[in-house]
């Protein structure tokens, strides 16, 4: 048959997508799945929740109360649940058991009971001013300095009694800081150590304070 007598070939009809078309209906499932998460990060990004941060510095074995905090709004996520939340109940008979900073979020595993708390406060008189660095809830070793024996030129060697204490609080005139003779130190002594602590406390040397290197405040 002649080429110009071949039937010409039908042009296929383009169909409008109808709901029925399984291709539209995932489309669309993949559209309204895009924009309702974008919506969800974005909604999730801007809320904030109620946390405690302490207001003061709280060092171990201290009653955590409304008046020991203060209330924040932070953006912390899954992480909230770490933290001491402000929108719920709080806890009676709480206990710091570690140093937590004024301004610190008070984490959960930072509290506990009372019996938790294995140490005792101990007054240590300061004979002479040291290091302004020494403040509540500062880390410090307690060093026995025995008195120079008579016709002596020097003091003897001077001994470890306990490392790494941490102040309670500190009693003098200057604002909190230990600056002049006669302030006296509030320090929390493991129950294991309180012996070697009182046995110098009561003897004729003299106890030095003083403060570890960047540890406390």
């Amino acid at each position: 048959m002649p080429a110009d007598h071949l039937p010409a070939p039908a042009a296929p009809r383009l169909r409008r997508p109808t709901w029925r078309d399984p291709r539209l209906v995932v489309g669309v499932v993949i559209v309204a799945a895009s924009v309702a998460l974008g919506s969800w990060a974005v909604s999730s990004a801007g809320q904030t929740v109620p946390v405690y941060a302490a207001d003061g510095t709280l060092t171990p074995g201290e009653p955590v109360d409304p008046d020991r905090l203060r209330t924040v709004d932070v953006r912390l996520g899954s992480g909230a649940d770490l933290y001491l939340r402000a929108d719920e109940p709080l806890p009676a008979d709480l206990v710091a058991l570690r140093v937590v900073d004024e301004g610190e979020l008070v984490a959960r595993t930072a509290l506990g009971a009372g019996e938790d708390v294995d140490v005792r406060s101990v007054a240590v008189p300061v004979e002479r001013g040291v290091s302004e660095r020494i403040r509540a809830g500062a880390v410090v070793d307690l060093w026995s300095v025995p008195e120079p024996e008579a016709g002596a030129a020097a003091a003897g060697e001077p001994t470890p009694l306990v490392s790494g204490v941490v102040v309670e609080q500190v009693d003098a005139s200057d604002a909190g800081l230990v600056v002049a003779d006669g302030a006296t130190l509030h320090v929390l002594v493991p129950a294991d150590e309180l012996p070697a602590v009182l046995r110098a406390l009561g003897s004729r040397a003299s106890v030095t304070v003083v403060p570890q290197a960047g540890a406390g405040v």
